[in-house]
This record gives structure tokens, sequence and C-alpha cells, in this order.
């Protein structure tokens, strides 16, 4: 019998947590004003971007860059032409700045439509920035089934469960799809993360803000972003994660199969940051500084050109997963909590999807 995909939020995957305060900074922040009005010819077919979710600065980011008329050839002609502000109905802070968001957005040259169906008539390629990854497998699931190549703006979904059937919803239509944090790219877009003289990487360390939002389990609103440096640099192959967690900061200690061991710090008081240190065979080096989103970018228009996928959907799953973790492991007074395990029960779930 032919498989066909069923929408499912399920409910039991969104956790309460402390309120959202105030954050500014990557994924959240709001990025310089719009200076004008951006006049260009429509791109070729081919090369035309629709966006969907219009309630996060990146949103605004994401177009001032790729719409700019001075870019030149770095995104690959790629334009974003059209957008739908269908974005959180959870987040009250985010919510109510749809409008705001959807003016700036439209004041470089986007065509503002009313529905994703709407959308994918207009567009060859699909970026969602909507800030609520309770959101990001209904608004996927569309995309997919159309066919058009898509990148999903972190976080990649509000649930374990969720991120496998979006997994799962690309593999069954044969559409590329990945998702990525600009931190994996702070040192361009294509310069390794890693220093060549570190030598074979025995270990790791990074840091990064990690607010809370009470409908996103606690790491994935916005640790997830330290967590990939995490990953870009040790690899997957974790099996076990463990959490200490007070109100102004979280350490995660993740162990690998290989027995190398990878912590990640979540800050949410004191001085903020992005960054790490990895420890090598041969030397030990800190990671360099943050350079924006145009790094990613480049990667998102490399991609829609290509198809070939710069993070694989195993990695991104193995990244949640170990949030997951460090999400079970906290309510569980910081006890250490098996990856394999959790990984098999999400994927299970997300297979419930398929009838």
């Amino acid at each position: 019998m032919k498989a066909k995909i069923k929408i499912m939020m399920n409910t039991s995957d969104r956790r309460s947590f402390i309120k959202l305060t105030g954050m500014a900074g990557i994924g959240l922040g709001l990025t310089a004003n719009v200076s004008g009005i951006y006049k260009q010819a429509e791109p070729d077919r081919g090369k035309r971007i629709g966006m969907i979710g219009l309630d996060t600065g990146h949103c605004v980011a994401f177009t001032k860059s790729l719409n700019d008329p001075n870019a030149g050839d770095t995104y690959g002609g790629y334009r974003v032409v059209a957008a739908v502000p269908e974005g959180t109905d959870l987040v009250e802070a985010w919510k109510n700045r749809i409008p705001e968001f959807t003016a700036e957005v439209k004041s470089h040259g986007v065509e503002i439509v009313n529905s994703i169906p709407e959308l994918l008539q207009k567009v060859d390629v699909v970026i969602i920035t909507c800030i609520d990854g309770n959101k990001h497998l209904e608004q996927a699931l569309p995309v997919l089934k159309a066919g058009k190549r898509l990148f999903i703006d972190k976080p990649f979904a509000a649930s374990l469960s969720d991120a496998y059937a979006i997994v799962e919803a690309a593999k069954h239509y044969r559409v590329p799809m990945f998702s990525a944090s600009s931190l994996r790219y702070m040192n361009g877009p294509n310069e390794p993360l890693i220093p060549e003289e570190v030598g074979d990487v025995i270990g790791a360390e990074a840091y990064s803000p990690a607010y809370i939002e009470e409908h996103h389990p606690d790491l994935f609103w916005y640790g997830v972003h330290g967590v990939e440096i995490l990953f870009t640099i040790m690899g997957t192959g974790c099996k076990q994660v463990s959490r200490s967690h007070t109100e102004g900061t979280d350490v995660v200690t993740g162990i690998w199969e290989d027995m190398r061991i990878g912590v990640y710090r979540g800050i949410r008081e004191g001085k903020g940051g992005y960054g790490g240190t990895v420890y090598g065979e041969k030397g030990i080096a800190v990671l360099g500084k943050y350079q924006g989103y145009n790094p990613l970018l480049e990667k998102v228009a490399e991609f829609f050109s290509t198809g070939i996928v710069p993070v694989s959907a195993d990695e991104t799953l193995e990244i949640f997963a170990f949030m997951q973790a460090a999400e079970e492991s906290k309510n569980k007074g910081g006890i250490p909590v098996d990856m394999t395990h959790l990984m098999q029960d999400a994927r299970s779930k997300s297979m419930e999807t398929f009838s």
C-alpha cells in the first residue's frame, strides 16, 4: 500500500518551562533598519525563493542579504520573491511582531501572499524562517509534497518525533532538505571550523546563550546553536548524555562511542557569546569569532543549486536527540540518558505519521 503522510501535532512533546525573557542575537534579534526598497529584475525561474514565517529578525536579515543588488554572484542569483507571514501561534512576543517584519520584508521587493499553496505556485525553492519549531512539520509537508528544495531555519523542530517526521517526509517525497545553524560556518562558508594544526579531535567544549521558551524543550529554542558548534567539531556518534542545570547555567556532557567527551555550556546569566575550544591530538585551539548569517546563506544557495545537502539529516537528528536527552537527564536529576534508545523510540513515533 502506498504510504500517505498525515500531520500529527503531538502535544505530549510540548513541554512548559520558564517564560521567555528579553533576548537579542542569533535567531531572535532584529537586524539594522531597512534602507529603502530594492528594485531589481525578477530572478530567472529556478532562482525564486519563497519564505514561510515572518515572525523573526532572521526573515529580514536573510531577505536583506539575498536581495541586495550589490550581492553579485554571492548567492548564485537566488532572491526572495514571495513570502507568507504565517508564523508562531504560541510565542506572543514574536507573534506580535509579524506585521512589523512583514512590512520590512515587503520593502525589499517581496510579494506577500496569503497561504503556503499560493506561495508554492510562485517559487522554486523555500526557506522556512518561522521562529516556532512547533509549526515546522505542518509547514514543511506541503513544500516537500510539491517537490521544492527546502531549508529549515533553527529550531528544526520542537520535538524529536517531529524532527524524525520531517526527515521521513523528505525521504518519502525524495526532496533534498536540510537545517543548520549559522554558527556551523563561523569561520566562513568554506573554511573548516577545526584548525588543521590540532590534528585529530579528542574532545571539545562549546558555549552559547541558552534562553528558554516555554513551548520548546529547553535547549531546542536557543541552546541549539552552541550544540551545533559542538557537533560540528565532534561529529556524530554520541551515545550518552547527562546535564547539570541551574537557573543561570546548563552544562551538558556527552560521551561518544569512541569514548571522546564533548561538553556544551548554556549561558543565561552574565556575559553571553558563542565559541568553544577544540582539544586535539597535536594541539588545543580556541574557535574564531562568529561572522553572522551570510556564510550560511551562501551554503543555502549552493544547496538550492546542486541539491547536495551540506549537513546530513542523520547529524541534525543526533543534535536534537542530544538536546532531548539533556531534557530527560534534567528531569531525572542529572542521571545519564542513553541516546540510542531515545532515537529509536522517536523514530518509531514519527512513523505513526505514515499509514
